[in-house]
């Protein structure tokens, strides 16, 4: 009975993860309204509303989790770290313009590992850990440039983050079963099947228009109303 109970709270503790990043909204807004609690909270606030750096974050620590202890404790101290200093630079010298192909390349990456449990050792963690928290931090730090949070609402995104990985990568860690080590592995092809989507609509928001579509395009907002 009690190996049945461990195993109702795992499958409890992973659908709730699955169903938050079902829950994420499809799209993040730069400027979004403060909290009124001040510019931590407001970085805070803005993380959580950017599936396109949440996601990648949940990845990174399922992946952690996966490889264990060690890597767990890698990725829990080192992303924010790299995350808040890539942010200042960001901060520094922003670079506008959508960032959606690094969105799809740590979807697919980051997904990709953790769908096919990659045997990666720590220094390899550690290493993807450092280059995708400098770049999603870089593009965080542009983001936040336009708004008036600063260095504040980067060290709340940061400790959000510590918060986020600490979390994921126990769980993933505690896990025994092997069916529950499957179902995180399942949330990674999610992962992929979701920046395969995003690429898809990248490349179809991008593509050049054929001139039947044009003309049909510019009767429709030609009609009177």
């Amino acid at each position: 009975m009690a190996g049945v109970d461990v195993m109702n709270r795992t499958f409890q503790r992973v659908t709730v993860i699955l169903i938050s990043l079902l829950a994420l909204p499809a799209a993040a807004e730069a400027h979004l309204t403060g909290t009124g609690l001040g510019p931590f909270y407001d970085g805070v606030m803005h993380f959580f509303l950017s599936p396109e750096q949440i996601i990648p974050v949940l990845a990174l620590a399922l992946f952690a989790g996966l490889r264990g202890k060690r890597s767990s404790r890698i990725a829990l101290f080192l992303l924010p770290g790299a995350w808040l200093v890539g942010g200042l630079a960001g901060l520094a010298r922003p670079v506008a313009g959508q960032f959606t192909a690094l969105a799809c390349f740590s979807f697919l990456v980051l997904g990709a590992l953790v769908a096919s449990d990659a045997q990666l050792q720590p220094r390899y963690v550690a290493g993807l850990t450092f280059g995708f928290g400098l770049a999603l931090g870089y593009v965080h730090g542009s983001d936040l440039s336009t708004t008036s949070v600063g260095a504040l609402g980067l060290l709340g995104t940061a400790s959000s983050i510590f918060v986020l990985v600490a979390l994921a990568a126990a769980l993933v860690t505690s896990l025994r079963m092997p069916w529950t080590r499957i179902v995180v592995r399942v949330a990674g092809s999610w992962i992929v099947a979701a920046g395969l989507l995003l690429l898809g609509w990248t490349f179809h928001s991008n593509a050049p228009k054929l001139p039947s579509q044009s003309t049909a395009t510019e009767q429709r907002h030609s009609v009177p109303k």
